[in-house]
C-alpha cells in the first residue's frame, strides 16, 4: 500500500484506503475516489495530481493525493 501521489504517471491501481479528516475523506469521495474502485495517474503538473478515475478526469493536489492509498 502506498499514497497515489508515488505512483508516477501511467500508473494504474485500486484504492485501498483513504486517509484524513472525515472531511477530507468526504470530499474526496464525492470527487469519485472510493476504496475499490480503479484509478490511474494521467501526468503531474505544478505540482497537481491529474488522475483518471470512475472515466473522469480529476485534479487533486499532491497533499491530497497522498491521502490516496492504493
Amino acid at each position: 500500500m502506498m499514497p497515489l501521489s508515488l505512483l508516477g504517471a501511467g500508473g494504474g491501481s485500486i484504492i485501498t484506503r483513504i486517509g484524513g479528516k472525515p472531511e477530507t475523506r468526504q470530499f474526496l469521495e464525492g470527487l469519485g475516489f472510493v476504496v475499490g474502485t480503479p484509478v490511474k495517474v494521467i501526468s503531474e503538473i505544478d505540482g497537481n495530481v491529474i488522475c483518471s478515475v470512475k472515466d473522469t478526469r480529476v485534479a487533486v493536489s499532491k497533499e491530497m493525493a497522498q491521502r490516496i492509498y492504493v
